[in-house]
């Protein structure tokens, strides 16, 4: 289960870019919380506090405790819009939950195993992770703060599937319960140096065999030569 967190939010009245700007050149967020039963209501948030947690992964993927106006709201982290060039948050969406109502989250995928995988240890082979993160369906607390994908059996050229990741209880993979595909979520590939080196020496023994075909042609001919003079 992912972990909770608390957060402060205040009703701001001011709509537009001015308003916007000004709540950031105050070490202010603009943003919205909607969903539920009641209306969407624009709020701010403190820069500095919002800054630190999203540092956090789990905060991510986790039940948040919103204090407005005296009152409480569970929601989840659904946007983040971020300044292209600078470290500002621009503007944040929560979405309010329900505790008997299903979401949708996409939670990180955390690999495990892979320095003793026999594909890496034992075959030189590399983990491609194909995917960092998978949508899934559950009631708010069940909601995992990530899943794990153990690639400690794998063996060069073998993969993990969405099917193999271990599922808490009450936790589903949307795609797969929508009829999607068994997508591979990591694979173990050969090195690309490793490649490279056998591109190249297999490029060198074609230029090696190129090479000798005129001098053995030399030779036979100097060979035939020679039979002709000695006769």
């Amino acid at each position: 289960m992912a972990a909770k967190f608390e957060i402060n939010a205040e009703k701001r009245e001011g709509k537009g870019t001015g308003a916007s700007r000004r709540l950031r050149h105050a070490g202010k967020i603009p943003g919205i919380i909607y969903g539920g039963s009641k209306d969407p209501e624009m709020v701010a948030f403190d820069h500095s506090t919002v800054y630190h947690l999203l540092e956090q992964e789990a905060f991510h993927t986790s039940v948040l405790d919103v204090k407005c106006d005296g009152r409480n709201d569970q929601a989840i982290l659904r946007d983040v819009h971020m300044h292209p060039h600078k470290p500002l948050i621009m503007h944040m969406d929560l979405q309010r939950i329900s505790a008997t109502e299903k979401i949708h989250m996409e939670v990180p995928i955390h690999f495990v195993g892979e320095d003793v995988a026999p594909g890496v240890k034992l075959q030189s082979g590399i983990v491609a992770h194909l995917l960092t993160e998978v949508d899934v369906t559950c009631l708010p607390a069940d909601l995992p703060e990530y899943l794990t994908a153990d690639i400690s059996e794998l063996d060069l050229g073998d993969s993990v599937h969405l099917s193999d990741l271990v599922l808490p209880e009450g936790v589903e993979l949307t795609s797969l319960a929508h009829g999607g595909d068994d997508l591979a979520v990591a694979t173990i590939t050969m090195a690309k140096v490793v490649v490279e080196e056998e591109e190249e020496l297999a490029a060198a023994e074609e230029e090696g065999v190129a090479a000798a075909l005129p001098a053995e042609a030399a030779e036979e001919e100097e060979e035939e030569q020679e039979k002709k003079e000695g006769e």
